[in-house]
């Protein structure tokens, strides 16, 4: 692990007691940590300051609810302080209470505040706050705030020679900092401020969804709608249809590169940005597509449709995340993920049917640019911005305005963006993470192979209903729907099955269990295998009736959206604050697959036959079916030993059996007194 690493965990380390302690129990990283600092003065003093912190600064006590809060630690400024600080408070407002988060260190010297500790990051709520989600959103919103790209200052200052300050000018003096300058931090109002998305009506979650879902929906139908135009621009352009397959392959090369820059783009600019500016490119390079006039400039352009289309599987999830609290938003990233795997199926026969009319191949590109524009306008119009650090930008700015309090701002205006650190965190951790966590390295190479196969069926599929059942490529197209309907079923099982795993989820403390995600995968894995060489050996021939073949699709389809969603969530439970490291790991080398896998279909069932291609894609399948089942088994030891994974529920598993052993030592010992007694009083007697 490298310091960044270790300065997420240390940041992380106290950012909830409750929960985010269990991370580190035996406090390996912290040593590790110290160890590597210990030679380093700063560093030493700042240790020397913290131990001598509680002595001097005695917590107060508590009032009953919030001596019972479980998700905050409340400590007070040293007597001095609050004493010097006093008449100015209580003029104001009451003094607001700490709530010890991350370290805060920025190289700058600060003068002291009312409840802030100089070597410790904090966050503060006025005494009137007591409910736990609120201080709990709170508490997730400063966490997003340090884990954000250019939020730490200290990182960008050990890298470059330190300068002297520049001169505010026109001879004015530096003027002093902020008195208790938390206090002009701007927060939510309460848990059920309508700023906040998770308040907004469902009927405006509804409807923000399905602009969303119609945008990703959108970007993935322009993946595969290109499939049908491989033939005519192949003739056009006087190629092999291998090259024409570039087309497919570069836009999904765009997949794998895109959510590199619009993951932190969302962290620092809010939802909203990305999203519009992402449908208005898709739009724009679509058009540039259809009016190529060689083919280099049609293969230019679909990359960076697909880059500008990887926008919305990148940050629409994240959004729905905004506004869906736990028990929904499980559910609601399902609808999602059924319209990013039903795109690439519905396109063929879309295109199939555009290129046999007189509208011509170029008019694939015209159908989505016309649907790209369209989500261009919904979203420009009807979109608000759900992240909500960035939200409470906007708040910070019209109370500025209003109040002439410049000094009002959000903790996301504190960010400055740093190069080194961006490409630090979105591809050296992440292929960092790939390579040496067994978990995410397995796991990527399984969803590698299934997205790959998903682009490698517009191949497989054209080569089965149009070369051996004779259909056009309209009709072919339609066969498809044996997988969307695979998927459906699929999505109806995972929401019936949601209501077992959040009594699950309640009743162990609200800590997930990433193993729990793993049942449906291995299901999946087997029906998957299974529709591989169904597939195969009923359409080769194209003697068996058309509907065998199509058929095969529910197993298939069935598989690949359960194993997809199933192991997503599986990562993200297991590695939390390093889920997004992970997945873009992940998204990059199955959109690499995805692009591929095109490329060598035609020879392969060529070469092999389709009967035989299917059968060695069915076994790899095979093979791949006892992974899940070894992470249900073994997963959470390899998480145990892992130096990204936090695993929380390894650390309650572990208290519990220690709580376990005290408490039967316990019972030991009360029986030996019971006995003791009865023996006291028969001698007594």
């Amino acid at each position: 692990m490298q310091e960044e690493d270790y300065e997420v965990l240390r940041s992380e380390a106290d950012a909830e007691p409750r929960e985010y302690s269990r991370w580190d129990p035996n406090r390996q990283f912290r040593r590790e940590y110290e160890q590597r600092h210990s030679h380093d003065p700063a560093y030493l003093e700042t240790v020397s300051h913290n131990a001598s912190e509680p002595a001097s600064h005695p917590p107060p006590a508590l009032g009953t609810k919030e001596a019972e809060e479980p998700l905050s630690r409340h400590s007070t400024s040293s007597s001095s302080s609050s004493t010097s600080s006093a008449s100015s408070v209580s003029t104001r407002t009451p003094r607001l209470e700490e709530i010890h988060t991350q370290p805060l260190s920025d190289g700058i010297d600060r003068r002291p505040t009312v409840g802030t500790v100089s070597t410790t990051g904090s966050i503060y709520r006025h005494p009137t706050e007591n409910h736990p989600e609120a201080i709990r959103r709170i508490e997730t919103h400063r966490s997003q705030h340090q884990a954000t790209v250019g939020a730490v200052v200290s990182r960008r200052s050990t890298a470059k020679p330190k300068r002297p300050l520049p001169s505010i000018g026109a001879g004015k003096p530096y003027p002093p900092p902020l008195p208790e300058r938390e206090e002009y931090v701007v927060e939510y109002d309460g848990v059920d401020d309508p700023l906040h998305a998770q308040n907004w009506p469902m009927s405006k979650k509804m409807y923000i969804g399905a602009i969303l879902a119609f945008d990703a929906l959108s970007a993935t139908m322009g993946s595969s709608i290109f499939s049908a135009a491989i033939g005519p621009v192949s003739r056009q352009f006087h190629v092999d249809s291998e090259v024409g397959t570039l087309g497919t392959s570069f836009f999904v090369f765009g997949y794998a590169f895109g959510p590199l820059m619009w993951a932190p783009f969302s962290e620092l600019y809010g939802r909203k940005p990305p999203i519009i500016v992402g449908a208005f490119g898709f739009s724009v390079f679509s058009i540039a597509v259809a009016v190529g006039k060689d083919l280099q400039t049609v293969l230019i352009c679909r990359f960076f449709a697909g880059l500008f289309g990887s926008c919305p599987l990148a940050v629409v999830a994240a959004v729905f995340a905004d506004m869906f609290d736990n028990k929904l938003r499980g559910l609601a990233v399902a609808v999602f993920s059924v319209t990013v795997f039903m795109g690439p199926l519905l396109a063929p026969f879309i295109g199939g049917f555009i290129t046999e009319s007189y509208l011509g191949w170029r008019w694939t590109e015209y159908i989505s640019s016309i649907m790209g524009w369209a989500s261009f306008v919904l979203l420009l119009f009807f979109m608000e911005e759900t992240y909500p650090p960035v939200v409470l930008v906007s708040k910070a700015a019209e109370l500025r305005r209003r109040t002439k309090n410049w000094g009002i701002h959000a903790k996301q205006e504190e960010i400055e963006v740093d190069f080194k650190e961006l490409m630090v965190r979105n591809v050296s951790r992440p292929m960092r993470i790939l390579f040496t966590e067994p978990i995410v390295l397995l796991v990527t190479i399984y969803m590698s192979f299934i997205y790959g196969l998903l682009y490698l069926f517009l191949t497989a599929y054209a080569l089965v209903f149009e070369g051996q059942y004779g259909w056009s490529p309209g009709i072919s197209g339609l066969a498809y729907f044996g997988m969307v309907i695979g998927e459906l079923i699929a999505f109806v099982v995972i929401w019936l099955d949601n209501p077992r795993y959040v009594r699950k989820l309640e009743a162990n403390n609200n800590i997930p269990v990433p193993e729990w995600r793993l049942p449906i995968a291995m299901v999946g894995g087997v029906l998957f295998a299974g529709g591989l060489f169904w597939f195969g050996w009923t359409g080769y021939t194209g003697r068996v009736h058309w509907i065998v073949p199509v058929l095969s699709g529910l197993f298939t389809g069935f598989g690949i959206f359960s194993i997809f969603l199933s192991l997503l969530n599986y990562i993200v439970d297991a590695y939390l604050m390093f889920a997004a490291s992970a997945i873009a790991a992940n998204t990059f080398m199955r959109s690499l697959c995805g692009g591929v896998f095109p490329l060598f279909a035609t020879y392969m069932f060529n070469g092999m036959g389709i009967q035989w291609a299917s059968t060695l894609l069915g076994c790899i399948a095979l093979v791949a079916v006892p992974m899940p089942i070894l992470f249900y088994l073994y997963g959470k030891k390899i998480r145990g030993k892992s130096k990204f994974a936090p695993a929380p529920d390894i650390a309650q598993d572990k208290r519990r059996d220690e709580e376990g052993r005290l408490g039967g030592s316990d019972e030991s010992m009360n029986g030996e007194a019971e006995k003791e007694k009865s023996r006291e009083g028969s001698v007594a007697r």
